[in-house]
């Protein structure tokens, strides 16, 4: 997943970045909300964590304007806990969810996963293709019953290709989900970690279009 963090207080969103990473994320952080209508505009997030109060303005409307042009990305709020007013207005506004500062880190992970899985459609918390389960929660991958180790990136790839498997991904696409901002993307990253995988999970479990891109290969 790659998620955006709105939030202004310096301390708590290096420390959502930092505690978001472990759960396999890629995050990006902004601390306004004309940055926050920039990054939304211009790159694709699987989810949004948004603080209600910015420095230029409230949460929702940046909420407001993502919903205004059809754009379906969950939002999770980060409220006071005696903001109720504010917790409604949020979620009428087209909020997925909302958690009261202060918070626990893994529940905040745990609600990202449910409004990202939500939005996909799925009522299930693993991802399964062909013998192959990926548990978001524990960032665990088995083939055919027997634990798989990957790395966070190899996870995040395969995570990528799982979520739609007959869905093909471009190369950007997953650069998109591996790298933020401040990352150097490097230039065969992706195919490394397709091999890497292939070499783990199967090496006809992944196949490359040519030109197009890679997709969970249907199973036998």
């Amino acid at each position: 997943m790659r998620i955006l963090v709105v939030e202004d207080d310096p301390i708590l969103s290096d420390g959502l970045r930092a505690g978001l990473s472990l759960s396999g994320a890629t995050i990006d952080c902004v601390a306004t909300c004309a940055d926050a209508d920039a990054a939304l505009a211009a790159s694709r997030f699987s989810a949004v964590v948004l603080d209600l109060m910015l420095p230029d303005g409230s949460g929702l409307e940046v909420l407001q304007s993502l919903r205004g042009r059809g754009d379906r990305t969950p939002v999770v709020l980060l409220t006071a806990r005696d903001a109720v007013a504010d917790r409604i207005a949020g979620l009428d506004g087209g909020a997925d969810d909302y958690l009261g500062k202060p918070f626990d880190l893994d529940e905040l992970s745990a609600r990202i996963r449910a409004v990202v899985r939500r939005a996909s459609g799925r009522a299930a918390a693993g991802l399964e293709h062909g013998g192959i389960r990926l548990d978001p929660g524990s960032l665990s991958v088995t083939v055919d019953g027997v634990p798989v180790t990957v790395s966070r990136r190899e996870l995040m790839v395969l995570a990528a290709l799982m979520e739609r498997p007959n869905v093909l991904r471009s190369k950007s696409e997953l650069e998109d989900r591996l790298y933020g901002w401040q990352d150097e993307v490097e230039s065969n990253a992706v195919e490394v970690h397709i091999h890497n995988l292939r070499a783990k999970i199967g090496k006809h479990a992944i196949e490359t279009v040519r030109g197009l891109g890679y997709r969970m290969r249907a199973p036998a």
